[in-house]
């Protein structure tokens, strides 16, 4: 009886910490990202940093499995398909091909949140007048065109071509460069195109397009963006300035920006990531946007170029370091 009576209180004292223990259980989340660039590194930073804010920190309730693709959309379904198979609790993918190849392959068995995805509902992430039911959600990183296209008629207002480089296979480029097509006769610019399928077309393409244009503009086409450092040699070389699509692409040599804060992005999704760990569903959760833009600089790409600021723009205009 004794024995007996042991036995039930020890079991009694092990229901009632049962649910500590479970609280202790760590997170298990696995974040695939699609490029190695900055902007995409901090929006993985971002990230960390807003599951930290809402109490989730590596090392303490949170493991995480990181893994990059680096532009290899095989490789970007071989680490979606090993995060589902190894159960993890939410699959955070960065960049649109990332975000697309892992809401597929979780298949809603999985909550997905996605970051740094131009266009979520062209991409099939997010519906325009309903509710997603993929059990996915996360942010946006549009660009604004139509500001881009005017800080860049006011920094060269006798330019009349406009150049663009991207990938074909890439759907947020192809949102994007079809705003610039529809948005850039406003501002007196004829665009002019040129697309690649892989990096190694890069070097192939730059020629073609730097000859017929007065300058280019990047999209936040991963498979470009990872590779800047060729595009920007390659318009040095030609006189060429080049406006980036966020603050890091200025940081690497690009002339100026009306863009974003990937950092403060991931933060943003980072949060909402939290959200789902506690029990909300991802597709009650809208994707977001994040709306706060600002112009950034880089001097010394200006000073090589021979550009000077507009009066107008420059107590709105951001200098930064180049790196």
């Amino acid at each position: 009886m004794k024995r007996m009576t042991a036995l039930i209180l020890a079991l009694l004292m092990l229901s009632l910490h049962l649910p500590l223990l479970a609280q202790e259980t760590p997170v298990r989340i696995g974040i695939g990202q699609f490029a190695n660039h900055p902007s995409l590194d901090n929006c993985r930073d971002g990230f960390l940093l807003g599951l930290a804010e809402a109490g989730f920190v590596v090392g303490e309730n949170l493991v995480v499995d990181y893994q990059n693709a680096q532009t290899d959309m095989g490789l970007t379904a071989i680490i979606a398909s090993g995060f589902v198979s190894n159960g993890v609790d939410l699959i955070a993918a960065i960049a649109t091909p990332m975000a697309v190849t892992a809401v597929n392959t979780a298949d809603g068995k999985i909550p997905v949140i996605y970051t740094a995805v131009s266009a979520p509902i062209e991409a099939g992430l997010a519906y325009a007048d309903r509710p997603f039911d993929g059990n996915a959600t996360g942010t946006s990183d549009q660009i604004p065109v139509r500001d881009q296209l005017a800080l860049i008629r006011a920094m060269q207002p006798q330019a009349k071509t406009l150049g663009l480089l991207y990938t074909v296979g890439e759907v947020n480029s192809q949102v994007q460069a079809a705003q610039y097509r529809e948005e850039a006769a406003a501002f007196g610019f004829e665009v002019v195109e040129s697309t690649i399928t892989t990096s190694s077309d890069i070097p192939l393409a730059l020629p073609g397009l730097i000859a017929q244009v007065d300058l280019l503009s990047m999209l936040t086409d991963n498979t470009v963006v990872q590779h800047l450092d060729l595009v920007l040699d390659a318009a040095d070389a030609a006189g060429l300035p080049v406006y980036g699509s966020e603050i890091e692409q200025v940081k690497n040599g690009c002339v100026a920006t009306v863009g974003i804060d990937y950092l403060a992005l991931g933060r943003q999704t980072g949060l909402m990531a939290a959200r789902v760990l506690r029990g909300e569903s991802a597709d009650s959760i809208p994707f977001e946007v994040l709306k706060d833009f600002a112009l950034y600089y880089n001097q010394e790409a200006l000073t090589r170029l021979g550009l000077t600021l507009p009066d107008t723009l420059a107590p709105d205009l951001t200098e930064v370091t180049t790196l």
